[in-house]
């Protein structure tokens, strides 16, 4: 199980990697593009110091954010070549770092605000993650998930063909699903909404 956990993972990585120049222009970054607002919002409200992007890519959400220049801003994503786009799109004003979301580089109780925003679909071992991410997040920090999601019966369709992809994609979650998952893991979801028919966003406290 572990192997095909890291097999994802390395999918993820490779397809990052290839896709990273042409990203932002391609029907997964368009895709997400509608997202952001949301988001964004999402994370003003929450009126943070420090903020986390689990997940960053090219660094789009954080390029919005950086506009504030009283937020401290962090980014994490498996794909070098990701970094290398968003430390270019981001000039220095994001401490940004290569790695893996079940294992992050920043000492506990760091981060007001943890965003990750297209990203968990990703994941072959969620829970690792969110326990991970309660970790580094303070106690009374809020965790901001945004994903894609589709109606069940396509839902289960897309869910079976992650199986055989090359990109890296793991598994699409219900409400009922990414807030169980959130609960088991010592979070409390709230604020779910489907930002249209394609995602969701959904917000967690600490329990």
């Amino acid at each position: 199980m572990e192997n095909n956990n890291e097999i994802f993972k390395e999918k993820s990585r490779e397809n990052f990697n290839k896709t990273a120049d042409i990203y932002d222009e391609s029907h997964d970054g368009k895709f997400v593009a509608p997202m952001y607002d949301e988001i964004i919002k999402r994370i003003l409200r929450a009126n943070p110091k420090t903020v986390l992007d689990v997940g960053c890519g090219t660094g789009n959400v954080l390029k919005i954010l950086a506009k504030d220049e009283n937020l401290s801003l962090y980014g994490l994503d498996l794909s070098e070549k990701m970094i290398e786009i968003a430390k270019k799109n981001l000039k220095g004003r994001a401490e940004l770092k290569l790695g893996d979301s079940e294992n992050m580089p920043w000492k506990s109780n760091s981060f007001d605000v943890i965003v990750c925003n297209a990203s968990f679909h990703h994941y072959p071992n969620p829970k690792k993650v969110l326990i991970e991410m309660k970790r580094i997040l303070k106690k009374d920090g809020t965790l901001i998930i945004g994903d894609p999601t589709a109606p069940v019966i396509y839902r289960q369709i897309l869910n079976l063909y992650c199986k055989i992809s090359n990109k890296g994609d793991y598994k699409l979650y219900s409400k009922k699903e990414i807030e169980n998952i959130m609960k088991e893991c010592g979070f409390e979801p709230f604020n779910f909404i489907h930002i249209n028919h394609g995602s969701f966003a959904v917000n967690a406290k600490i329990r």
